[in-house]
Formats: C-alpha cells, structure tokens, sequence
C-alpha cells in the first residue's frame, strides 16, 4: 500500500506533497495538506517494535502537557488508533504532528543557544527519566552508551589502520576507566540522540526535539555526553562549548562528581560509535547522506579530543557544575617524596619537572591538565599507550606468562617474525629484559666466541647500564664521576662530518676509519668486538661518517673479531629509509642488540646473532633469562611489528621526518645559532652553537626550557649537552612538527633579540 493511500484509507488525509525523509530504522515520509503538515513513519513489525512505539507515543504525550517546548504529537487515526498494524505488509503506520523549527545544525551556537540547549535536555529528562515504560527499560541498542563495547565488532570497517587504532584506544579506555564504575551512575530514560539535526531552534533558543527511536533507559549523563559532543564538533575551543550546556543542565539535573569524571570518555564513546556506524553504513548504503552526515566533524573533533587532556576536560566540566577542581599532590611534595625514597643518581627532566598521569600516541597528560607533545619518547615506537600492543600485553598475561624452559607458541612465532627482518645469516635470538642487558650479553658472546678480551668502541657512544655496558660506554665511563677507561677497552674517534671540514662523500669516513685502524694495528690479535650505534644518540644525534664502516668492519674481522651493531635507539623502522641503522652504511654486522621500542614501553630486548656465533656460546654453561622472551613479552613484540607493518610506521618515519628535518634546516638559514640539522627519519639532532660557533649548553638548555614551558617535549645531549635530540613517537605528524619548530623559531627569535 502506497503512503497515498495509507494516509487516505486510516487517516482521512488527502496528501498535497509528499517528501522522503531520512531515517534509520523508520522509512519517513513528511505530508503535506490542507489539515497540516504531518509525518508519516513506517516500521517493519515486530510485537517488539510495537510495544516500544506505545511508550514512546506515551512519553510524547507527557512531555507535550508537562512541559512549554515543542513535542511531536501522535495523531490517531479515523478509528482512533494511534498506531496502524498492516499485518499483510507487516508494517506499523504512525502519524506525527511536524515540528517546525530550524535544526540546532543550522543556527550560530552563541551562549545563550548553549545554555538553553543544557536548560532543554536537563526539563525534558527530569520529566522522564524516572518513568517506567517497560519495553524502553528492555531495550539495547548500539547507539546506547552503556552499550558501547557492542560497537567493537565494526571497528574493522574503518579503512585506515591509524583511525582504526585511534578509536580503538577509547574503547580499551572505556573498558578500563568507565565499566568498573557503571554500578556507580544514575540510570534514567533519556532521549538518547540530541544531535544537530534532532534539535529544533527558535528565536536562538532551543525550541524542541524529534526523532525519539533511539530512546533508552540508559546511564543519566550519556544525554549530556551525547548532546554536547554535536555541538562541540567544529568549535576552536570545544570545552568552553561543553561548559555552557553543562552549567545549565546542572541546574535541572543536578550532576554528580563521578558522572562528571567520566564524561570525557563518553563523549570519545559517542565519537567512536558514531565514526564505527558511518564506516559500515558507506558500505552498506554508499548514498546515505543521513547516517554519514556528522563523519568528518566526528573524525575532526576524535582527533582534537586527543588534543585536550581528561585531567583538563574533567576539571573544566566539574567547574560547569559548581565543583571545585580535584585536588592533587602539589609539585613541591612530590619531589620531596621522590627525594626521601628514590635516589638523586636517578635524575629528573627539566628545571620544572612534570607529573606525569595518563598518555596516548603522541601526547601525554600531566596532573595539571596539561597536554604534553611529546617529541622524545622514542621508546614508544608506535605511540604510548597504543590499543593493539596493550591488548596483545593484556590477553597473553591473562592466559600464561612463564620461561624459555617450556615450549609455548608466542616464543616461536615471534622470533619467526622478528628474525624475517634480518638477512639470512642473522638467524639466532636471544632474548632478554633491556638494552643494557642486551650489550651486556652480547660482549660476553663476543669474548666467548673470539677467546680475545678486547672491545673497540667510539668516542661518545652508550651502550647500557651494567657493569660491563658502562665499561664500553665512553659517555658513561669518561663522564664526571666515571671510573675511566678499563683496560681491555681500545677508545677510537666518533666519525663525526659536522666540524671536521670534511665532507661526507667518504672522505671523512676514510679519515676517521684510518685513525682507527691505526689503533687496531697496535693490539697484536686481541680484538674480541667492535661495538656502534648506526647514529650515536648520547654523542649528539651523530651518523656515522658514510665508508666508516664499511672500512672498519673488514679490519675488525681480519683480526679474528666480531662486528655489533646497537640498534636499541634506531632500529624497528624509525630511521624512514631504513629498518635497521646498520643498513644505512651498507654493512652486515654479526650481531645486532635490540631494546626500547622493541616493546613500546613493555621491557623486552634481544641479541640477534648468526648460527657460528650462537654455537659457541653453548659451551656447558647455560644461559638463562628469567623474563627474556616471555609470553608476555612475545605476544607485545609481536604486536609491535604487526603495527609497524599495518600502519606504515617506517614510511610515515620517512616522510614526517624529511618534512620536519626540512623545516628546520629552513629556520638554520635564519639563526646561525643552529649549526647543523642531521638524523634520518624521526631521530633527528640539532647541534646549537654560540655567536661565537662554540657549542652552547646554555642556548640548548634554554630551547629544552622554554619548549618545556610550552608543553613540548625534546632532549639535549652531545658532549658539550648542546645537541637538541628529536625522536618521538612514530605516531608524530606533520602538524605536529609545524608546531614543534614553530616553538623552536619563537625561542630563538627571543635568543636573538637579547
């Protein structure tokens, strides 16, 4: 039956036009004639769908007497029902009144408009949140909140693996932060769905409502949560916006401090849900403007949510309602505690050191709200707190976490996995807890393999934190409080091209390479290894000078000794250009040392060695690492290098790092003070000099400073400390780094005017 007859046969209506409207579940006809402007709803039957259509029409009713704003009336048909069944089509009919009104989408979002919107929401569910419709009590639906983690399931139709993840980091959050205290919140009717495009508006004001389908009896605060995440869409300032909806609501429906503690994550749910239906929809129905219309507004304010700290967001929203802010530990009792209990060789970042609370990506959030860019933390290689890798963490120290005296699958899948970035003749691992005990391991390989003593190591270079990691650590041995040089260690030059006056052709390589072999010649046949690091982080971001070790590695292994490559800072991808370091020099060592970013923050580190140099080391004396390659641990590396792969880690390392390396060799053509921009993919170095080209600890320390200020964080290092270290997360972006040296520019600009 056509929607012209229906309208004839139950209702006495001559339709004079007709007009498909959007809906989702409904099919919506808006009606025009000469007894008014009506719509027209169609619903698939069900007894289900009935008995919620009777308590919805019952809510509308109440509301439409009890309260001055515009409702929907449900008009009965000629034998007085107010719902129609055509049980030969099984469909129900239904006939609303049309609310006139210009959508809340459509009109400027001034103050008042806000306030009248929180005035709105907080009348109408004080009206009816405490009804008892039992079919609306009965109901669950995705767009739901409490019911959020059914959402999870259409997460992989998000095309790109970075949104997918970015998403996917909310509902890990939701599943840790909001479900342990879903026993805590209020539950109450609400209309579920104030969107821009269900609220109506008058005279600037919010005027009414339509659309009650996704109606629910659900958590209190999601009203809120989902009517301020529309109108936070598109805004500079989106907490300001949630603060004027908040402030009025709060008056009708006084809110509480454990509803406004959550509220950041449910409008992330909201985003989330909302972004998780539009994917699927685009393949379901590709031409449906009505589901997809808030996509991009969604994925826009998704992204700047990570922007704005919960600490912040909480504490604004808590303002709204009255609340003073959450008390937290002062800065000054913190570091007095640090200093009763922990050790002051342990030192602390900046003048004014942070605290630190929550992470994500490329952020971090301090206990003052403040959102923290960080441009340091190479160790989190995929970005902190990243969803796959915790899950992965997660999962596996749910179901076995035990030792390499056992057989259990993770540990041979993932040295498969990690061995396959290696060629042929890297094909033994060792696994273990750190960087430090990776050299560690490696140097005792070295002299077990070689049964020589000695160890050739660069100017500068660091390699861990052991006893025997310190004893090949230039910058650990040769700084103040060191213990010097030991005597099985031969101290050779950093190969560095910047300040030689040479050029990085190979003729800088060759020169440093002679002075080393010069050195070799004179230790008789007593070199067990050689030991560097592609890029000499502590020594100042340094490249190995290109032909170094091409020429070194041969000299080394002429005199019976072994050639290790220190990836524990460069390797996994981040070079851009290359997966490991040591392909850059266009070497293969016989051994590589793994850490850091290996586990994105979870501590797992690793020898990688050849089949010769293995075997000897199984000698009778086992080696055992308690924790070294663990379930737990496979199953996060593991998960590292599937993120690697999935979301294109390496070539996003390429191509953020030649953009941002680009804009700061343009802001070195403008301060002399930047004496050299070097690196390759997101570990880059900035080596920072004096009006007199010395290098400067002070102009360095104070571009560390002031970006600190600025919640921006970077290194220094190098000698002389005047080397300006940048290696973030991989999940740093090109507006990141514009944001990065534009505050680097302003810095210098005040340097240079004083």
């Amino acid at each position: 039956m056509n929607n012209t007859a229906v309208l004839q046969k139950f209702y006495g209506i001559a339709p004079t036009n007709l007009t498909t409207l959007e809906g989702y579940d409904s099919i919506n006809t808006k009606v025009m004639s000469n007894a008014g402007t009506f719509v027209l709803k169609k619903y698939p039957y069900s007894l289900e769908t009935y008995d919620l259509l009777v308590s919805e029409n019952n809510l509308l009713k109440q509301l439409g007497e009890q309260t001055s704003y515009d409702f929907s009336k449900t008009i009965p048909s000629t034998m007085g029902d107010l719902l129609i069944v055509e049980e030969e089509e099984k469909k129900i009919y239904r006939l609303l009144t049309f609310v006139e009104g210009e959508f809340l989408g459509d009109v400027p979002h001034h103050k008042t408009l806000l306030s009248s919107l929180g005035t709105f929401l907080g009348t109408m569910d004080k009206e009816i949140s405490g009804n008892h419709e039992t079919a609306i009590r009965a109901k669950e639906t995705v767009w739901d909140l409490q019911h959020f983690d059914k959402n999870y399931g259409l997460v992989q139709y998000i095309e790109d693996p970075k949104l997918r993840n970015r998403v996917d980091y909310f509902f890990l959050q939701f599943s840790e932060l909001i479900l342990p205290h879903a026993y805590l919140l209020r539950k109450g009717i609400i209309h579920n769905d104030a969107n821009h495009w269900n609220v109506l508006t008058k005279n600037g004001k919010v005027s009414g409502i339509i659309d009650f389908g996704d109606m629910c009896h659900s958590w209190l605060i999601n009203e809120l949560a989902i009517a301020i995440t529309y109108v936070m869409m598109e805004k500079e300032n989106p907490i300001e916006i949630a603060a004027a909806v908040i402030e009025a609501y709060h008056l009708f429906v006084p809110l509480e401090e454990i509803e406004l503690h959550l509220l950041y994550y449910l409008v992330a749910a909201r985003l989330c849900t909302s972004v998780c239906n539009s994917a699927r929809t685009k393949l379901l129905k590709p031409d449906s403007a009505y589901i997809t219309i808030s996509e991009k507004p969604a994925w826009s304010l998704l992204e700047k949510w990570f922007t704005i700290s919960p600490i912040r967001a909480e504490d604004e929203f808590r303002k709204a309602a009255g609340y003073q802010p959450k008390q937290r530990q002062p800065l000054q009792n913190q570091i007095e505690s640090r200093k009763k209990h922990i050790s002051e060789a342990l030192s602390l970042s900046y003048e004014r050191p942070y605290q630190m609370e929550r992470a994500a990506f490329q952020y971090m959030y301090d206990t003052s709200g403040n959102t923290i860019l960080d441009g340091y933390n190479n160790i989190m290689l995929a970005g902190h707190a990243h969803p796959k890798i915790v899950r992965a963490g997660q999962r596996a120290m749910a179901q076995l976490n035990t030792n390499t005296r056992y057989l259990y699958e993770s540990l041979l899948t993932y040295s498969e996995q990690l061995l396959s970035k290696f060629p042929p003749s890297l094909n033994k691992v060792f696994f273990v807890n750190s960087g430090s005990a990776a050299s560690d391991l490696a140097i005792r390989m070295a002299h077990t393999h070689t049964q020589k003593r000695q160890i050739v190591v660069l100017e500068h270079g660091y390699h861990g934190n052991t006893r025997l990691g310190i004893d090949i650590s230039h910058y650990k041995y040769n700084h103040k409080g060191g213990t010097g040089k030991n005597d099985y260690i031969v101290q050779t030059p950093m190969p560095k091209v910047f300040g030689s006056g040479m050029e990085d052709n190979g003729e800088a390589g060759a020169y440093y390479a002679d002075l080393t072999i010069a050195q070799l010649a004179k230790q008789e046949n007593s070199i067990a290894a050689f030991i560097s690091e592609p890029i000499v982080g502590c020594g100042g971001q340094v490249p190995l000078a290109k032909d170094y070790l091409k020429k070194i590695y041969p000299e080394i292994r002429a005199r019976g000794g072994i050639c290790i490559s220190d990836e524990v800072q460069v390797g996994f991808g981040r070079l851009g250009d290359h997966f490991w370091g040591y392909e850059m020099h266009e070497v293969l060592p016989d051994m590589v040392i793994l850490g850091k970013p290996m586990g994105n923050g979870h501590p797992i580190a690793a020898v990688v060695t050849t089949d010769e140099v293995a075997a000897s080391f199984h000698n009778g004396l086992e080696f055992f690492s308690s924790f070294g390659g663990n379930p737990v641990s496979c199953a996060i590396g593991l998960a590292v290098l599937e993120v690697i792969e999935e979301e294109g880690l390496q070539q996003h390392a390429k191509k953020t790092g030649d953009y941002l390396k680009k804009l700061l060799n343009e802001l070195k053509s403008n301060y002399h003070e930047i004496a050299d921009v070097r690196g390759s993919g997101l570990f880059l170095g900035v080596e920072i000099v004096d009006t007199y080209g010395k290098p400067s600890k002070k102009v360095a320390a104070k571009i560390k400073n002031e970006l600190r200020e600025h919640n921006i964080l970077i290194g220094t290092d190098g000698p002389h400390d005047s080397v300006l270290k940048i290696k973030p997360p991989l999940s740093f972006t090109k507006v990141d780094c514009e944001i990065l040296v534009g505050r680097i520019a302003a810095v210098m600009s005040e340097i240079t005017k004083k």
